[in-house]
């Protein structure tokens, strides 16, 4: 079900929604063209209002994918832009994993600081007993499925990411390819992105994003852990039901597509997915920059399986 309201004369686009609860408010963070825009509530299955740019950067174009956090009183927000001021990676990449910080939700997020080298993005940073831990993309040119794999790092402060990282979700699929012969004939490049990591019960999970929110096969899927162990660095995720398995929580259906890069919040003893999709025809017209936009469903959590319900009119 649609989330956020789209004004369709001036869209913005709604890919990467994040959504916070603070204060007893809700707030949902987008990815935006020159910023990060950001949406509050009172309620979080109406009421919601678009509030305007909450970040950005000078000289500089293409923000994807915030998290955010609060720790503290403050309010941390880490996102990826395309940063000249580094080198690319091997691919040419540039898109960089830059933290920016607020006094409050919706005040400007300034002082923004490079944290990863390109390529880095889709953030979800973490809070737990064992400390900080950031969640993220990046890219691998070396083996059989080379592409975006998913990463985590402990924090050693909101600025600082102790630079261990480890290899969380790896691309294991066909469907997980992007673009066919992208550098070389035969070598396909596939695409893990989008992470958000979440507990419950005896398990531990982390979500993606697989392929390209372009093709029908786009997708949501899991890995999972059954383990207390609260350093994640040291967990061991496997993708469910396997690794060989195409078994998205989230696809493509008779209603809308594109569904993807998505965060989490639980209400009531209820998990919800606020994630990103495009209708069939979204009214949008050729112009707009970008035609997805954030909806919400319910997420069933139960003893390591994730399941979604998905309706086009309500929850």
């Amino acid at each position: 079900m649609h989330l956020l309201k789209i004004n369709k004369e001036h869209y913005l686009g709604q890919a990467d929604p994040y959504i916070l609860k603070s204060g007893g408010r809700y707030y949902i963070y987008t990815t935006g063209h020159d910023g990060i825009y950001a949406y509050q509530s009172d309620k979080l299955l109406e009421g919601w209002e678009f509030y305007g740019r909450v970040m950005t950067y000078p000289g500089v174009h293409d923000f994807w994918a915030p998290s955010v956090i609060e720790l503290d009183g403050k309010f941390y927000m880490y996102n990826s832009f395309e940063f000249f001021g580094d080198a690319p990676d091997k691919g040419g990449h540039r898109q960089t994993m830059f933290v920016s910080v607020s006094e409050s939700p919706l005040s400007p997020f300034e002082n923004a600081k490079q944290i990863l080298h390109p390529f880095s993005i889709d953030s979800h940073i973490v809070k737990n007993e064992a400390g900080l831990f950031l969640f993220y993309s990046s890219n691998r040119f070396e083996g059989e499925r080379i592409g975006t794999c998913i990463y985590v790092d402990k924090m050693l402060d909101p600025f600082t990411p102790a630079g261990n990282p480890v290899l969380v979700v790896e691309p294991t699929l066909d469907e997980d390819i992007f673009m066919k012969d992208r550098y070389k004939k035969g070598q396909h490049w596939h695409t893990i992105e989008g992470a958000y990591y979440f507990k419950e019960g005896d398990w531990q999970y982390v979500m993606y994003s697989g392929n390209c929110y372009e093709k029908p096969t786009y997708y949501i899927g899991y890995a999972r852990a059954k383990t207390d162990e609260t350093d994640l660095t040291k967990i061991k995720f496997e993708k469910y039901p396997d690794d060989k398995t195409y078994s998205p929580v989230l696809k493509a259906n008779e209603f809308e597509e594109g569904t993807g890069h998505h965060s989490l919040i639980k209400e009531d003893g209820q998990w919800y997915a606020v994630y990103h999709a495009r209708d069939y025809d979204d009214g949008l017209g050729a112009n707009a920059f970008d035609a997805r936009n954030a909806r919400i469903c319910k997420l069933n959590v139960e003893d390591g399986i994730i399941t979604a319900e998905r309706y086009s009119d309500h929850i």
